[in-house]
């Protein structure tokens, strides 16, 4: 089941009782092979999932920006890191760079990001559910069902594979 990104929204809404009750058991009660059956989820959800068709990450949500993220992209454009900062960048509520608006800057019309190749961590590893000790990030996970359709199904699979 592929989500319409219409309806992710209401859908991940819908779910999200249900979700947050399956993350809280799975962080009392984790299975000893929860990162390799995730990675398995996350690998054949992304094989049949075209990014390009969707880029709602990119749309509705920023990244952080970290330290080695702002030397790597303003060396990539040709600025110094404060030039970068100062042009595209904010801090927020929490002291970390976010971009000052959304959809992202480097998003192109073709849903294709024109600093790809140094594009910061934080997308590069979006939406995170193949990360090691994926029970930690809950709380992102749940967040991020209602950003991106891939994630919404990596969670349904997960839940159908470990019920718990």
């Amino acid at each position: 089941m592929k989500p319409a990104l219409n309806e992710l929204g209401k859908l991940a809404k819908d779910k999200h009782i249900e979700n947050k009750k399956y993350f809280d058991k799975l962080k009392k009660k984790t299975p000893k092979n929860l990162d390799y059956i995730m990675q398995d989820i996350h690998d054949a959800e992304f094989k049949k999932t075209d990014c390009l068709q969707c880029a709602n990450c990119c749309k509705t949500t920023g990244p952080l920006f970290t330290l080695a993220d702002i030397e790597r992209i303003s060396k990539f454009l040709k600025q110094k890191p404060q030039q970068f900062i100062d042009q595209y960048l904010r801090i927020d509520e929490d002291k970390d760079y976010v971009l000052q608006s959304v959809p992202c800057t480097f998003l192109d019309n073709d849903n294709t990001c024109f600093i790809y190749e140094v594009r910061p961590k934080a997308c590069r590893e979006f939406p995170h559910t193949d990360r090691k000790k994926f029970q930690q990030i809950a709380d992102l996970t749940l967040k991020n069902v209602a950003i991106c359709p891939a994630a919404f199904n990596i969670v349904e699979e997960m839940k159908k594979r470990l019920p718990l």
